[in-house]
């Protein structure tokens, strides 16, 4: 992924480059491409603005397609491995994990799609609770809750993309 490259940096790379960058982010390349389209960005803040703006402006079915890109939760991307099988390799919380793992299987038997959430700082036990309430939305309101968890992972992922308003020191 790319870190700390600064928004300089971003506003004057080729349209390609830069549409890689963004889609490393974001998972979606309609996205990618109609943010890059934006440049140059005055500032990260407006970045961020066009970013939710156009992720609020997304089809459903881009939605999709962009969820596909998530891992299942309790997984690990690629593994076709058991939440339970990969916790007794990674973790210490195997019934955690395995009720995770059953909770992702409903959720997604109840909505069609996959559980995503803002994960950063909470443990196990905060995602199986959260899954857990949020299988008493509607389909309309968990879509609403999908899509601004997204925009929470893709803030975070380009501010880590741009590194510090105002770039980093070069020694």
């Amino acid at each position: 992924m790319h870190q700390g490259i600064g928004l300089e940096a971003f506003n004057a790379m080729p349209m390609r480059r830069a549409v890689h960058a963004i889609y490393e982010c974001c998972y979606s390349v309609p996205l990618a491409a109609d943010l890059c389209r934006g440049r140059p960005f005055a500032n990260h803040d407006e970045l961020f603005r066009s970013a939710d703006a156009l992720l609020f402006g997304l089809s459903e079915e881009s939605i999709d397609t962009i969820l596909q890109a998530y891992p299942d939760i309790g997984r690990r991307p690629g593994s076709e491995k058991s939440a339970a099988e990969q916790c007794a390799i990674w973790c210490d919380q195997p019934e955690v994990m395995a009720q995770l793992g059953e909770a992702s299987e409903r959720y997604l038997a109840h909505f069609g799609f996959g559980f995503v959430m803002f994960v950063n700082g909470y443990t196990a036990q905060d995602r199986l609770s959260t899954m857990s309430d949020r299988l008493h939305n509607d389909v309309e309101t968990e879509r609403k809750v999908v899509r601004n968890e997204l925009a929470r992972i893709n803030r975070t992922r380009l501010e880590r993309m741009l590194g510090p308003e105002g770039g980093y020191d070069n020694w």
